[in-house]
């Protein structure tokens, strides 16, 4: 799997993914916020299904 995902996105991914999960662990929010996992992991591995769908790359030297 290439990269495209760039430090900033990759560090936003991981840290909204980790407040979700916290959030709704702790039940601030409801068990929608589990979905903080899919934002996580695309952070973790540095690769987005979603931009390789629509042709997006924010990495800016490919790997």
């Amino acid at each position: 799997m290439k990269t495209n995902e760039g430090t900033l996105d990759r560090s936003l991914r991981i840290v909204v993914g980790l407040a979700l999960i916290a959030m709704a662990a702790t039940g601030v929010i409801g068990m929608w916020g589990y979905i903080g996992v899919v934002p996580l992991l695309t952070g973790a591995i540095g690769n987005c299904p979603l931009y390789t769908l629509l042709g997006l790359n924010t990495c800016r030297t490919p790997r």
